[in-house]
Order: structure tokens, then C-alpha cells, then sequence
């Protein structure tokens, strides 16, 4: 199969795919944290942010419905073959290029919206929400041919609301607690955390954002985790939407709900068995997101999505005229010039 085809089957349930080689769906069993989803009149459309190819996978529920779109997306031939029950590859050729392309973005940044790493450690500036739900909204005029659903609305705000400069941050990572001078220190560690366990505005990118050590005094031996927050969250968070953290050894768990102050959730427990060899630290938000798997969300598919992110603001950084479908959004270029006040 070329970059310009795309394979036509049906699935079971009478879904239809059409999809291009080795390209992220909605019937994968976990996505990725690099996968970009817009709901459509019908069914979905899904990209891989990290892909070169701009072909999306299209899981159609409703031929009827989609049939306003596939034409326009995917070209004349493949909605024949879609409506005739014809399950082959095909060429893409789309019939409106600019939906085509305004799908792509609308989808990439109902992504930045979501998976955006802003952090203050690394660093990464924020997106401003104005400026994006502004985008947003204009895409989904641009796009009114296929979107629907939650997609064809503007999100609601986000907890992060204020952008604040690096300089403004007492940053945690690698000392989570002062140490008293009577208390032994058993065992630290610093790592980061799987952006899919909590919502967007919570908690800081980076790999180096949670910070743990097991201390043992008076007798009693101590977890205390603490987690840099992500720029520019404000306060009070709602009880609801504080995360946790779930501290692991091989012989048992404990969860420690966070609690905010200044820029760093921080929160401590009694250790549980083993925790002197050292713990795992899963930052969560209970009852949300995917399962802790590494699969489609761990270390390596988080730097992808960072080098993906610096390459976007070097690029809303030049001053040359940008108007290729891959352009900058107006929110990463904002961010982009305050990049050096970050």
C-alpha cells in the first residue's frame, strides 16, 4: 500500500474502517498519547500526530451519514467503494483538500488541548486557552461539513487559566519534603508520570516532576511524595480533580491523596512492606484515563510528543509566513514569543 491509499473493510458489527498502514483507530484497544481523534457526522477520524502521513482512519458507524463527508476527505472512489459495500485499497484523492486539511488541525488541536506537556522544569511554555478555544471555533466553522458530537464544540475552561513565569516557581523535583536532621533517609527517587491517568491542567510534563523518598523516624517509616504542578494552575482546585498518588512496592500499595500548595502536590503515608529497596509512584486521578499499561503512554511516547512540541514552537518562532496546513496555531505562537520569559 502506497502513502496515498487506503485499505476499505468491514469489521465486525458492521463498522466500516478505512485506513491507511499501521495508523492509530478508535478501535484500538488503549490510545496513545499521540493520537488525534475528531468525532464525525457517523463516526471518527484519527490521525497520529507523530506521522508524516496527513491520510486519517475512518471508523464509520453510519455509511448514511458519513457519505457528507468521506467524498471530501477521501475522494469519489473510496466513498463509491464505501457506499457499494466494497472492501479493497484504494487512492486517495480528496474532493475538498481544505476540509480535508481543516479536519487535521481541528483534530491537532482538540490534541494540544489534551496532551499539550507544558512544564515548568523542562521547559515547555503553556497554550492560552483564549487563543486556542478562539482556533477551535473557527475550525469548527471551517468544518461544519463533518463534525459533531463534543467536537463541533468549544471546550470549557481548563483548570490552568493564567500563564506565570518560570522564575515564579519553587520548583520540587528532587527534594520532596525537607528532611529533619533526626530522620534517615532509606530511599529516594525522582521520575514522571502517565499523562493519561489524570485530566489536562494538573500536573507538570516533565519526567523529573514527581519526586518520592521513605524516611524512617521515631520509629515509623514514611513515604512522601511531592508532585510539581502544572504552570500556571490556580487555586482551589476542586476536590473531585485532585490527584493521587498510588506508592507501589512488590509486597503491598498505598494511595495518598495530593493536596496543592503553592506549585507542588505533595502528600505522605505510612510505607508499605519494602518500600526501603525503593517505590514506584503512579500519579492518577481515581476513576480516570486509561490503565497505567506503558503501551501508547510511557516514557518513550512522552518524548516523542516533546520533540514533536519543540519542533511546533521553533517553527511559530521563525517570521517568515506560515500558511501550510501543518502551520502553527495562534496559541503556539503566543507561546513561542514568550518562550524566553518562561
Amino acid at each position: 500500500m502506497t502513502a496515498g491509499t487506503v485499505r476499505i473493510e468491514r469489521v465486525p458489527d458492521g463498522v466500516w474502517v478505512i485506513a491507511p498502514d499501521d495508523a492509530p483507530s478508535v478501535l484500538d484497544d488503549a490510545a496513545g498519547i499521540d493520537v488525534a481523534v475528531l468525532e464525525v457526522l457517523g463516526g471518527h477520524l484519527s490521525w497520529s500526530v507523530l506521522a508524516d502521513h496527513t491520510v486519517p482512519v475512518a471508523v464509520i458507524d453510519d455509511v448514511a451519514s458519513a457519505q457528507n463527508w468521506v467524498w471530501a476527505v477521501f475522494g469519489e472512489e473510496v466513498a463509491l467503494a464505501v457506499a457499494a459495500g466494497s472492501g479493497r485499497d484504494v487512492t486517495v484523492e480528496p474532493a475538498r483538500p481544505r476540509v480535508a486539511a481543516g479536519a487535521r488541525r481541528l483534530a491537532y488541536a482538540h490534541w494540544a488541548a489534551r496532551w499539550w506537556p507544558a512544564s515548568t522544569i523542562d521547559p515547555v511554555p503553556p497554550l492560552d486557552e483564549g487563543l486556542l478555544n478562539r482556533e477551535i471555533a473557527t475550525l469548527v466553522e471551517e468544518c461544519d461539513l463533518l463534525v459533531d458530537g463534543d467536537d463541533a464544540l468549544v471546550p470549557g475552561p481548563a483548570l490552568a487559566d493564567r500563564p506565570r513565569r518560570a522564575d515564579d516557581y519553587a520548583l520540587a523535583a528532587g527534594a520532596a519534603v525537607a528532611t529533619l536532621p533526626s530522620t534517615l533517609v532509606l530511599a529516594r527517587g525522582t521520575t514522571g508520570s502517565d499523562w493519561r491517568r489524570y485530566p489536562p491542567g494538573l500536573v507538570d510534563a516533565s519526567e523529573r516532576a514527581v519526586s518520592w523518598e521513605v524516611v524512617r523516624a521515631a520509629g515509623n517509616t514514611t513515604v512522601r511524595v511531592s508532585v510539581v504542578a502544572t504552570p500556571g494552575l490556580s487555586q482551589p482546585v476542586p476536590d473531585h480533580v485532585r490527584p493521587h498518588a498510588l506508592i507501589g512496592t512488590a509486597s503491598g500499595t498505598a494511595d495518598v491523596a495530593l493536596q496543592l500548595s503553592g506549585d507542588v502536590w505533595s502528600g505522605e503515608s505510612a510505607a508499605p512492606p519494602g518500600s526501603e529497596a525503593g517505590v514506584t509512584v503512579d500519579v492518577h486521578l481515581p476513576g480516570f484515563g486509561g490503565s497505567g499499561h506503558a503501551d501508547g503512554g510511557g516514557p518513550e511516547a512522552r518524548e516523542n510528543v516533546r520533540a514533536l512540541v519543540r519542533r511546533r514552537l521553533r517553527r511559530a518562532a521563525e517570521t517568515a509566513a506560515d500558511d501550510g496546513p501543518d502551520a502553527p496555531l495562534l496559541a503556539e505562537i503566543a507561546a513561542a514569543a514568550s518562550d524566553s520569559d518562561f
